[in-house]
């Protein structure tokens, strides 16, 4: 059992320690979540690429960061490993509806890695992060992949 300076039982933290136990008990496949250093506020994550897509076989890691607002605030995630992808920042931002002004309390840290998963191979189109990445998916998808190929040999190498 985790212990957090006796603020164990903020709604947030109960929360988040359901949040945890659900990712334990039942795992979505492809994703895997915890706290960082027995703080339940702060979490690494790692989602695998999707197979048969230009970026199967990659190991991609994320931070999420937790505020005692969660889950009524989205809590803030970015991707710690270079990515090439229309709705991602070279920071590892990610620009996913969810994650903004589509944020519903409902929403739980294995439906989020989930549906970041997902944007991976269905970037949304509508809002860009990236705009070479944007204009590249757009015009010439072998260059994409390419490039998308080359974030995914580097997932393998990269350190925590």
């Amino acid at each position: 059992m985790m212990k957090s300076e006796g603020r164990m039982s903020t709604p947030a933290r109960k929360r988040l320690m359901r949040d945890f136990k659900r990712l334990q008990q039942d795992p979505p496949p492809g994703v895997i979540g915890a706290p960082r250093d027995n703080n339940i506020m702060h979490w690494d994550a790692v989602i695998f690429g999707p197979n048969d897509t230009p970026w199967d076989g990659g190991t991609f890691k994320l931070s999420l960061q937790f505020s005692e607002d969660y889950p009524n605030k989205p809590l803030r995630v970015r991707f710690v490993s270079r990515m090439f992808h229309p709705n991602i920042l070279a920071d590892g931002s990610i620009f996913l509806d969810i994650l903004q002004d589509q944020w519903l309390p409902i929403y739980d840290v294995a439906s989020i890695l989930i549906s970041i998963q997902s944007l991976l191979c269905d970037p949304n189109t509508d809002s860009y992060a990236n705009s070479e990445a944007a204009r590249m998916y757009s015009e010439s998808k072998r260059e994409y992949n390419r490039r998308v190929r080359g974030v995914v040999e580097e997932s393998w190498t990269s350190d925590w």
